[in-house]
C-alpha cells in the first residue's frame, strides 16, 4: 500500500463478508450506496422512475467506458445542451469496483483489486441563462482522442478471463507509458484552444523542424500549460501515472496535490476522481473566480479525455459541502513519489 501512494484508511464496501457471495449483489449494493449518497437512490432508469420524470427526458448509461467516462458523459451533455435549449443536464460518475473483483491468482488481474474503490460524484449542467449567477463553473472546452487502433494501448488494460476461465481486469507495466503518449495527442488537441500565441507558434516551430526540415536530435516541445490553467486535476489512475502525467506536464507539487491526495484518501474512484479531486481544490480555498481548471482523464480502450472549466466566482471553503470538508486540515500529506 506505501509504494503505491494510497493510504490504508479506506473504505471498502462488502469487507464484513469477504470475499462477497455475490460479485454482482456486492457490486449493486455499493451502486446503491454511492449514488444515494450523490443524487440519486438507483442507477439511470431508476432515477427517472424515482423523481417521476418526464417522458420525453433522454438518459443514457455509459458503462464499459473506463474511467474517462465521466470526460465522455460531460462532452454528450455539451453536446445535448447545444441542441435544447433551456434545459438541465445531470451526469453522475460512478466506481463499483467489487461487480468485477478477480478471485483467481493472474497477478496482473490482483492489481485491480487493490487499487479500485468505491466512489462517486454527480454535477448539474444548464443551459439557461437565468442560471449564470448562481453556477460555479462555465464549461469552456471538452476534447476527447481514442487509441484503440493501437495494439499497444487497446490491451494494456483490458478485461478477459485467466487460464481457469475467471474473469479480471488485465493491467500491463505498459499502461503509464501508454497514457503517457495519449496524454501528448490529447494536449496536441487541446493546445490551439487553450495555449497562448506564444507557446504555440514555439510549439509549431518545433514541429516544423522536426517532420517538414526531418532535422535529428530535436526533442519534441512541449507546451507550458501552466500559463494556461490554474488548477490540474488528473485522474487518480495510479502512482505511475499520475508521475507520468506530472513528469510530462512539468507540474510543481502544488499542481500535482489535489491527485495525489484524492489518490492517497480515496484510491482510484475510476471516472468520479476528477470530482473529488476538484473538490479537493475547492475544500482549500483554491478556487478564485476566472481561474481555469484542466481535468484529465484516462480511459480503457485506450482513451484520454480534457475538460476546461473557468471559475464564474471565488469558491468559499466555509461553504464547500464535499467529502473533504471534514478533514481538508490534515491535508497534504507526505508520501513517497
Amino acid at each position: 500500500m506505501e509504494k503505491s501512494g494510497v493510504s490504508d484508511d479506506l473504505f471498502v464496501y462488502g469487507c464484513n463478508e469477504f470475499p462477497p457471495e455475490s460479485a454482482f449483489d456486492c457490486g449493486l449494493g455499493e451502486a446503491e450506496t454511492v449514488i444515494s449518497g450523490a443524487v440519486v437512490p438507483s442507477l439511470s432508469a431508476m432515477i427517472v422512475n424515482r423523481y417521476k420524470l418526464r417522458e420525453d427526458v433522454l438518459s443514457y448509461s455509459l458503462g464499459g467506458m473506463g474511467c474517462s467516462a465521466g470526460v465522455i458523459a460531460v462532452d454528450l451533455a455539451k453536446w445535448l445542451l447545444q441542441v435544447r435549449h433551456n434545459t438541465y443536464a445531470i451526469v453522475m460518475s460512478l466506481e463499483s469496483p467489487t461487480s468485477s473483483y478477480y478471485v483467481g491468482d493472474d497477478r496482473s488481474k490482483l492489481i485491480s483489486n487493490c487499487l479500485f474503490r468505491m466512489g462517486g460524484a454527480a454535477l448539474l449542467l444548464s443551459n439557461r441563462s437565468s442560471d449564470y449567477q448562481i453556477s460555479k463553473y462555465e464549461l469552456k472546452h471538452t476534447v476527447c482522442t481514442h487509441h484503440g487502433a493501437d495494439d499497444q494501448a487497446y490491451t494494456c488494460a483490458l478485461q478477459e478471463v485467466d487460464n481457469e476461465g475467471r474473469l479480471g481486469i488485465s493491467i500491463s507495466k505498459d499502461l503509464p507509458g501508454v497514457a503517457g503518449k495519449a496524454l501528448k495527442a490529447n494536449i496536441t488537441a487541446l493546445g490551439p484552444l487553450v495555449l497562448p500565441i506564444s507557446e504555440q507558434l514555439l510549439f509549431l516551430a518545433n514541429n516544423m523542424v522536426r517532420k517538414l526540415f526531418k532535422m535529428k536530435g530535436v526533442s519534441p516541445y512541449v507546451p507550458d500549460f501552466k500559463l494556461a490553467f490554474n488548477h490540474f486535476c488528473i485522474h487518480a489512475g495510479g502512482k505511475a501515472v499520475l508521475n507520468e502525467a506530472g513528469r510530462n506536464l512539468n507540474l510543481t507539487k502544488w499542481q500535482m496535490e489535489p491527485s495525489r491526495m484524492t489518490l492517497y484518501r480515496y484510491s482510484n474512484t475510476s471516472s468520479s476522481s476528477i470530482w473529488y479531486e476538484l473538490a479537493y481544490a475547492e475544500a482549500k480555498g483554491r478556487i478564485q473566480k476566472g481561474d481555469r481548471i484542466w481535468q484529465i482523464a484516462f480511459g480503457t480502450g485506450f482513451k484520454c479525455g480534457s475538460i476546461v472549466w473557468r471559475a464564474l466566482r471565488t469558491i468559499d471553503p466555509a461553504r464547500a459541502d464535499n467529502p473533504w470538508s471534514d478533514v481538508i486540515d490534515q491535508f497534504p500529506v507526505n508520501i513517497n513519489n
